[in-house]
């Protein structure tokens, strides 16, 4: 059958929910441009005319998927009002609620994206673009943050960097928990530690 003509706008958005669905089910490697175009009832070529390649829709999928994050920790805060306290639980919760990585039922060994990111390289796009739109919201956040506390010296660049793995390492942990209360002493220390790192008063 021929895959039905719509709005390009409503084309996108379909393809993209499409490549969404059918990534978290079957992972990346084995979803093709043509099983998205089935999924999303567009033609393939329409793919390619929209996102130039599978690389780019995944990088459009990781961008989205970062700003959806971002979302998910300002809510109802204004940026420099924002602290590990509220954001760190926030990140936590995301990504546990929106995994769409192969290996999220899987054993500790193989869970969390740094584990997905070692065993499918066709997912690289995807977390590189999530990554590159967090760490910049990272930078702004901290800046923001340090300028409403009068602290001056901070290298932003370096800072956000180390930030940005550290959450990333809590948030594999925080997964692959073996136990609740190992996961809240996962969350508890990863809060106290980037409260430590940027200058918070510990309490």
């Amino acid at each position: 059958m021929r895959a039905r003509r719509y709005d390009p706008t409503e084309t996108k958005a379909r393809v993209l929910a499409a490549a969404h669905m059918l990534f978290s089910r079957q992972g990346f490697a084995a979803t093709g441009t043509a099983d998205i175009a089935r999924e999303a009832d567009v033609s393939e070529g329409s793919i390619f005319y929209h996102f130039g390649s599978k690389k780019a829709l995944l990088q459009e999928l990781g961008r989205r998927h970062g700003e959806a994050m971002i979302a998910a920790m300002e809510e109802g805060y204004t940026l420099e009002d924002l602290e590990p306290g509220i954001t760190v639980p926030r990140v936590l919760r995301f990504v546990r609620d929106n995994m769409i990585w192969e290996g999220a039922e899987a054993e500790c060994a193989d869970c969390g994206p740094k584990a997905a990111m070692a065993s499918n390289p066709d997912a690289e796009p995807f977390y590189h673009a999530a990554k590159a739109v967090t760490t910049d919201w990272i930078k702004r956040h901290m800046q923001a943050a340090l300028v409403k506390r009068g602290v001056t010296g901070v290298d932003i660049e370096i800072a956000a960097s180390f930030t940005h793995h550290v959450v990333g390492d809590a948030i594999d942990r925080w997964l692959c928990a073996a136990s609740p209360e190992e996961a809240d002493r996962v969350e508890r220390e990863t809060v106290r530690y980037i409260r430590a790192a940027s200058g918070y008063p510990l309490d």
